[in-house]
């Protein structure tokens, strides 16, 4: 059984980019949302930090998507 974040339901970034057909976007949920750099989301320590969840555009690396 895979491991899945915590955080995914109420995840911004994983609701607006979880369908994308950009690789690097799956490549990220892949790694930080069901696997081995779980813990080292950036998403997940802004919201810790800060009480609130980050842009919806701030990838788990903390880089943001620029459209």
């Amino acid at each position: 059984m895979t491991q899945e974040c915590e955080s995914l339901a109420k995840c911004g970034f994983f609701k607006k980019y979880q369908t994308t057909k950009d690789l690097a976007c799956k490549g990220f949920i892949l790694q930080y949302c069901s696997g081995p750099k779980m813990n080292d989301c950036a998403r997940k320590k802004y919201r810790q930090e800060h009480g609130t969840p980050p842009s919806d555009d701030m990838m788990p690396s903390g880089q943001m998507i620029v459209v």
